[in-house]
């Protein structure tokens, strides 16, 4: 495809990502209490829903991954905005908690067919090794979704409820993602395999590459554990320093502003250092932001926002890394099994915090995320040996 043919697609691709975000792994933030409050359903059970959704995601991302290396990418994200749709309405008209979960299983098959790391495969299928500026602007796109998102739900709850908002946003799917991804995502041909080359060779890894498949693999666990860690106990841990509600609200806010400028500063790189050194400047910003949380300093205001810069780029390193890594014949499957470990890390992290907070206490937490934190350093760093070349 003609480079002048990619804004369509990438703007397409951003529209879908900010919905698809914003309707599933973003919905809770706004939903859940409402939802608990309308109910009686245990609050603790409304946002299980999510890491139960993330848990299916994990689970079905190698499968995905296969499925856009042999097709492409539009049949799957078209069948994530069906799935979202259909998952968002079961929300939305739910009569009990066991149905409400059920609705959470359909959407997290619709993460997982349709978040960063099957668009991620769709645009390396597209554009083979001439994806990463793409992946990088679609990321910036993604940025937004929670800037857009929150405040759509806010308002959709104020005007329809929140089983109105839910099935608000299954219409968008319908009415908007949808029509996007049939509309302006190319149609790939199938790949053929023959019957004596199958399918194992392509995605056989042995020797460096194994090992750069597995740091990978250890960066992007480690990575998503700290990020759900932080999402979902940041606010409880500045109060447990004595950081007042609205303070705490306020530094929190800190963190969407700093992914975009990182992203932002990246784009502006146009690809001219390789990805691990993006990876490595991520995983360095976020071990620095959280060290200086944990250690206490004054300054929470610098420590988020480079916890945030490095969140930012951390988001684009998941999708170039493994182009660099393994070439892009490969990507679309190596993309999908890298992306297991990591939502499944997501789906569990905020139940071991919450133990942790409660029997061990805020600095046990504070002291469990620096040492998260610099290990993922320590793996992103290992990664330069093993690279092509290295």
């Amino acid at each position: 495809m003609a480079p002048t043919r990619r804004w369509p697609v990438i703007s397409a691709l951003g529209v879908v990502q900010i919905l698809t975000w914003g309707s599933s792994f973003y919905l809770l933030s706004v939903l859940a209490a409402p939802m608990s409050e309308d109910t009686g359903w245990p609050l603790a059970w409304v946002i299980g829903g999510l890491s139960l959704g993330l848990l299916v995601a994990g689970l079905v991302s190698p499968r995905v991954g296969a499925f856009i290396g042999e097709h492409g990418g539009r049949p799957v994200l078209a069948f994530a905005a069906l799935v979202l749709a259909a998952g968002l309405a079961i929300l939305g008209l739910a009569p009990n908690l066991p149905t409400y979960l059920a609705g959470w299983l359909l959407i997290g098959l619709g993460m997982g067919t349709g978040l960063y790391d099957p668009a991620f495969a769709t645009l390396g299928r597209l554009y083979g090794s001439e994806a990463r500026s793409a992946i990088t602007t679609l990321t910036l796109w993604g940025g937004f979704a929670s800037t857009v998102c929150w405040p759509l739900s806010a308002f959709l709850i104020e005007q329809v409820g929140w089983r109105g908002t839910c099935l608000a946003y299954a219409g968008l799917h319908l009415a908007v993602t949808l029509p996007l991804v049939l509309l302006v995502i190319p149609q790939q041909p199938v790949r053929i395999v023959s019957r004596s080359e199958g399918v194992i060779p392509a995605i056989r890894l042995e020797g460096r590459e194994r090992r750069a498949f597995l740091l990978m693999a250890g960066v992007l666990t480690l990575g998503g554990t700290v990020m759900a860690l932080v999402s979902v106990h940041l606010i409880t841990l500045l109060q447990a320093r004595g950081v007042a509600l609205t303070s705490a609200v306020a530094y929190g806010a800190l963190i969407g502003p700093a992914q975009v400028g990182a992203r932002i500063v990246e784009m502006a790189g146009k690809g001219r250092h390789h990805p691990l050194l993006t990876l490595s400047a991520a995983m360095i910003l976020v071990a620095i932001g959280v060290a200086m949380l944990a250690a206490g300093l004054p300054l929470v205001g610098l420590a988020l926002v480079l916890y945030g810069a490095g969140n930012g780029i951390y988001s684009i390193a998941r999708g170039t890394v493994p182009m660099a890594l393994f070439g892009p014949e490969r990507y679309a499957p190596l993309v999908g099994r890298l992306a297991r470990p990591g939502l499944v890390a997501q789906a569990l992290a905020p139940s071991v915090g919450a133990v942790v907070l409660t029997h061990a206490g805020a600095n046990a937490t504070y002291a469990l995320l620096s040492v998260l934190a610099v290990a993922n350093v320590a793996l992103a760093l290992s990664l330069w040996r093993v690279r092509p070349g290295g």
